[in-house]
């Protein structure tokens, strides 16, 4: 894949507690240069990014990258109702896409029925939107055996998912190649895979691509697709 290529399924991300109105702006002013796939921002600032994101791309007269916000982050232990709530405030503030933690100590006890509703809770805020909203799920494989892994990405198609997701990128570890692998054997044509934690060279984000990501969320974009 040329640079151009890889711009297009790059999700350009900036979830620092400490971050500000400046470096939302120098973020979605990127996304707009570089032609990313969307800018991944805390839900505090969807409402500024789209407006940047409107602003930037008339102004350079490119297409608009999407906006996509974290649910549950990092740790996916709110409440199912706290999660639906958080996905329908940022729909509102125009979030396209939602990258959602499942409940991971659910998915540790095998209580995939509540993961499965944690998910559906999501699911079905975005599917009340007047407009198509891409929900992922990320179940964070540090944590996870390997058929936990695949249990996961099963329980993630069922709900009705769009993606799995590898990491926050806050665990004890993020992308790993072989769980790419395994999770786009287990979802297939069925939903598509995100890798995402410490993608920061493009030798990364291909080996991440060859596994079968579709997406890449990270900080270091810019420095990727300028390798």
């Amino acid at each position: 894949m040329n640079s151009r290529e890889i711009a297009k399924i790059i999700d350009h991300t900036l979830l620092k507690a400490a971050a500000g109105e400046k470096d939302i702006e120098k973020l979605c002013r990127e996304a707009v240069e570089y032609g990313f796939a969307s800018v991944c921002v805390n839900p505090v600032w969807v409402k500024k990014a789209v407006a940047f994101i409107e602003a930037f791309s008339n102004e350079a007269g490119k297409s608009k990258p999407a906006v996509c916000t974290v649910i549950g982050f990092p740790l996916g232990a709110s409440s199912a109702a706290v999660k639906r709530f958080e996905s329908s405030t940022a729909i509102e503030d125009g979030a396209d896409e939602l990258d959602m933690v499942m409940n991971i100590g659910a998915a540790k006890d095998g209580n995939w029925d509540a993961v499965y509703n944690d998910i559906k809770g999501v699911v079905d805020a975005a599917k009340k939107a007047s407009r198509k909203v891409i929900v992922k799920v990320i179940l964070e494989n540090c944590y996870l055996t390997k058929a936990e892994i695949e249990k996961a990405c099963n329980v993630c198609v069922d709900a009705g998912a769009d993606f799995v997701k590898t990491s926050t990128g806050f665990g004890t570890s993020g992308a790993v190649a072989e769980d790419v692998a395994l999770m786009r054997r287990t979802v297939g044509n069925r939903a598509s895979v995100k890798a995402a934690g410490g993608i920061r060279t493009k030798e990364d984000a291909l080996a991440m691509i060859n596994a079968g990501a579709d997406r890449i969320g990270c900080s270091a974009g810019i420095a990727i697709i300028g390798e």
